[in-house]
């Protein structure tokens, strides 16, 4: 991994000394003229409400990929297509047109998470509205925001021309898109569609835009992905509910024993409690431990920005090293006798909840669900039954940014983008098919995206602030002239990029 504290923004000279960077002022001035219009554009793509796993919401998911495809058409992609995967669709677009330059492959997504409207204080879900520089709307920062600043970045690389095609202006790099539907759901097609389009999606370089800033003021490169593993476990007790008043005192009690197993999951230290579930962690990184104590940070901003409420965790580790160099176990659900309506009184037959594991490199997910097994068997108490599903079909493997020249432009470029002096490096606390796009196309994925941990995803009041996806599609107008121009990624033989 590259080394890492927040650094000052160096070495943005090219050949003879000429700022690489000499358009930025323009290109800034491009983005921001066009603000309304991404307002209104992306408003217009928040209404539809292309929700995963709502059988409802299945001809939305295909009008929010047709929506998307026109937009890349509007932009002048001179190849967009529609591609069926599993219950959504996925849209990709290309524009290679300039040879002998790198090319690079955009993964992003445009399916939402389901929504609870009663929750929603601001506006309707699907009903965006404007508050303060804010544009409120299921969708508007995850990720369908991070997706308009990639096309307001086009458009500004290009130069501002509606008509770039037409006119013969095209990309200074070979851009390649691929924004699926099912990110929500875990991605379970996504490994088919890139083995049946192997030469489609074939890149140089992968830029994963569904992701966080470390906030809007200083910038920070994402270098490293937590993997992640889904888990469903049921404890059984009775045949069936029994009234509570006929055999209280003496039934075998689910949500009880449940309870106490959810309890035993942690030490008293908060390290998961499943033997052998840290044996096989690489050693932690020095310099992102060093990176992460650069980015600045106070326990009363992190509480007021992610409204948790308290700070808990494993001791003997900082908030951050926690959050992204650390494995971790959430409990996401609990069901048990009536949770909606009227109660009948029983002692229920079935308590259940679902688990997510967040892994880190060196831990594979396939070990940790057999762990998992052993030590739910191993625990659960002589009157109780168990079943346990893990969900490997959508599990996800952790990444880390390789040791590559393209993270140095990215800080360049983040840098002009968000008008700093320092950029710093971070590391995303969820999962993502990172390393499955890593692996597949046999390319280095980095991180970029626009999302702010305020910005509620999977939450009601969902927003995007408009003047961050400004400074995203800056910064990323500049990140495509860095890796066309920059000194150190060439071509080798093959015409592929350097690493």
């Amino acid at each position: 991994m590259t080394g890492g504290t927040g650094r000052d923004v160096q070495n943005t000279k090219g050949a003879g000394g000429r700022d690489r960077h000499d358009g930025a002022p323009d290109l800034r001035a491009f983005v921001r003229s066009r603000e309304v219009e991404l307002e209104r554009r992306l408003a217009e793509w928040v209404r539809v409400p292309g929700v995963l796993g709502a059988p409802e919401h299945a001809q939305d998911l295909l009008r929010s990929a047709n929506w998307l495809a026109a937009e890349f058409r509007e932009v002048g992609f001179p190849v967009v297509e529609v591609l069926p995967t599993g219950e959504s669709h996925a849209v990709y677009a290309e524009w290679c047109q300039a040879p002998g330059a790198p090319t690079v492959l955009v993964y992003s997504h445009h399916d939402v998470r389901a929504v609870r409207p009663e929750n929603w204080a601001v506006t309707p879900p699907f009903e965006p509205v404007l508050r303060e520089g804010r544009l409120y709307g299921r969708g508007s920062s995850d990720a369908k925001g991070q997706v308009m600043a990639h096309l307001e970045a086009v458009r500004a690389h290009l130069g501002g021309s509606r008509t770039a095609s037409q006119d013969g202006t095209a990309p200074q790099i070979n851009l390649k898109f691929l924004v699926e539907g099912e990110e929500e759901g875990g991605s379970p097609n996504l490994a088919k569609l890139l083995a049946d389009h192997a030469d489609l999606f074939a890149a140089d370089l992968v830029v994963f835009s569904d992701t966080l800033l470390w906030n809007a003021r200083h910038p920070a490169v994402c270098v490293s992905l937590r993997g992640m593993l889904s888990a469903h476990l049921e404890v059984y007790g009775p045949e069936r509910d029994v009234h509570s008043g006929a055999v209280s005192g003496n039934a075998p009690n689910p949500a009880f024993e449940l309870g106490r197993l959810l309890g035993l999951m942690h030490d008293p230290d908060g390290r998961v409690a499943v033997p052998g579930f840290y044996d096989d962690m690489e050693p932690l990184s020095a310099d992102l431990r060093n990176a992460f104590k650069d980015l600045p940070f106070t326990e009363e901003d992190w509480l007021a920005r992610s409204e948790t409420g308290a700070i808990t965790g494993e001791k003997g580790y900082t908030v951050l090293e926690r959050l992204w160099l650390r494995p971790a176990v959430e409990v996401t659900s609990i069901i048990a006798g009536d949770p909606l309506g009227v109660s009948r009184a029983a002692v229920p037959a079935v308590a259940s909840a679902d688990l997510s594991f967040r892994t880190v490199p060196g831990q594979r997910l396939e070990k940790i669900a057999g762990q998992l097994q052993e030590w739910v068997a191993a625990n659960i108490g002589d009157a109780y039954g168990f079943s346990l599903i893990p969900d490997l079909k959508t599990a996800q493997e952790p990444y880390r940014t390789p040791d590559h020249p393209a993270v140095a432009a990215l800080e360049r470029a983040m840098a002009l983008g968000f008008g700093a002096e320092r950029t710093g490096r971070m590391g995303n606390a969820g999962g993502g098919p990172a390393e499955l796009l890593g692996r597949t196309l046999a390319a280095p994925v980095l991180f970029f995206g626009t999302g702010l941990l305020e910005d509620h995803w999977h939450d009601s009041d969902e927003s995007a602030s408009l003047d961050v996806l400004m400074n995203g599609a800056v910064t990323l107008a500049c990140f495509w002239k860095e890796l066309a121009t920059m000194q150190g990624i060439g071509d080798d033989d093959d015409g592929h990029l350097r690493q």
